[in-house]
């Protein structure tokens, strides 16, 4: 699993439409309104790299509305959650 972090720069009279119709993108699993300096963080999950580009630069980059954005991926996650098997359903 692939996760990226997607920090946005956006008009501020379309932060709230844009933060809707980012979320609705497929591999985008949340939209955070965030302070500093970007407006919005987009978490996006994907299953290879080769599917970023697409989700990134195809869906979210082409909204009305942004000025910038800065894309970094995550290499290890460091939690006290275990995230796999939060969406495991007990097969094997």
């Amino acid at each position: 699993m692939i996760t990226a972090f997607v920090h946005i720069a956006c008009t501020p009279e379309r932060l709230e439409e844009l933060a809707e119709g980012i979320s609705q993108i497929n591999g985008v699993t949340e939209v955070y309104s965030i302070t500093g300096d970007y407006d919005l963080l987009a978490i996006v999950r994907t299953g290879t790299l080769d599917d970023l580009p697409g989700i990134v630069t195809n869906n979210i980059l082409k909204k009305q509305g942004i000025l910038k954005a800065n894309t970094s991926v995550g290499f290890k996650v460091y939690s006290r959650h275990d995230l796999e098997s939060m969406f495991s359903i007990g097969l094997d």
